[in-house]
């Protein structure tokens, strides 16, 4: 029996396991990759290759880097390459019914989110961001919508405290690349079949942006420890301490929520294990900050160069 012939469309780290397991796999050949354009990056803001075509270039796959997913010439690019079958995953832009109708098995994509739960851009942030103790991967059967196509299938995995987006994402990452390895031969030969999304339950998860990162000490413990853990490392969690001539923006990499009252957003206690500041229930101890322009330091590291005292007040 001939390899399946794949289309990868893919941009960032995330992708990059997806793409990678596919490469790995007997019974697949990588046709064509498709990832977003250079994007500019970095100070000099030169622009730089994703993630995804990175790893492609390494192993000389062919490469397409369209600016609209819709454009006419895009399409006969594909056309040209006689897929069997698309995956995607994390591609960045909307794909149209000519696109989605192009492979004779449709196209597929690798959400990391148990859907219908978090359907959009940021599924990983919002879950943490939402304290679920639960999330996922799913493959599904894509259909014009965002992320509303049907299931094929799904696999789920804890969220522990100690994580935050980086470690999650990471490990989602690997999860999903290794269910759509599995999935695939089912779902080309029939074995599994795509099942409509569940009405109940359908949440959304938007596109974070980087005032998202704002601390608000008028929350819960619990809630502002999510806003860190969900936002590290972007955009960051970020307060500012009152000081003069003006406040003084403070990066926080990690702290813990704590069973101690007091004033929403004072510092109540200064010790080297952290700084416990009062939220609107209970408080929060930080672990790990960074000043601006400074560089990420434990707290113990931080007050020998850098004083704050109990009655200071973070706004």
């Amino acid at each position: 029996m001939s390899a399946l012939r794949i289309i990868f469309m893919g941009t960032p780290v995330l992708a990059c396991a997806s793409l990678r397991a596919l490469l790995s796999t007997p019974g697949f050949q990588i046709a064509a990759v498709v990832t977003q354009t250079d994007k500019p990056a970095g100070r000099a803001l030169q622009p730089q290759p994703s993630a995804v075509k990175q790893l492609a270039s390494s192993h000389g796959l062919t490469l397409f880097q369209p600016q609209r997913a819709k454009s006419a010439e895009f399409l006969e690019q594909l056309c040209q390459v006689q897929p069997d079958l698309i995956v995607v995953a994390a591609y960045g832009q909307i794909l149209p019914v000519s696109i989605l109708e192009l492979p004779r098995f449709g196209c597929i994509n690798v959400h990391t989110s148990l859907l219908p739960k978090y359907r959009g851009a940021a599924p990983i942030q919002w879950a943490i961001l939402n304290n679920e103790i639960e999330t996922g991967v799913t493959i599904m059967q894509m259909d014009v919508g965002m992320d509303t196509g049907p299931i094929l299938t799904q696999e789920s995995c804890p969220i522990f405290d100690d994580d935050n987006s980086e470690t999650l994402h990471n490990r989602l990452a690997e999860m999903g690349a290794s269910l759509l390895v599995r999935t695939i031969p089912d779902y080309v030969s029939g074995r599994v079949k795509p099942k409509p999304q569940p009405t109940e339950d359908v949440s959304y998860a938007p596109k974070i942006k980087k005032e998202d990162g704002r601390l608000d000490w008028n929350q819960p413990a619990r809630v502002v420890w999510n806003r860190v853990r969900g936002l590290t490392p972007w955009p960051g969690a970020f307060t500012f301490l009152a000081s003069t001539p003006k406040p003084t923006l403070l990066k926080i990499w990690r702290a813990e929520p704590v069973n101690l009252s007091g004033t929403a957003g004072q510092i109540l206690h200064v010790e080297k294990t952290g700084i416990t500041v009062g939220c609107a229930q209970h408080s929060l101890k930080i672990s790990e900050l960074q000043r601006e322009g400074g560089r990420r330091m434990k707290a113990f590291d931080f007050l020998a160069g850098y004083s704050l005292k109990p009655g200071e007040r973070f706004q």
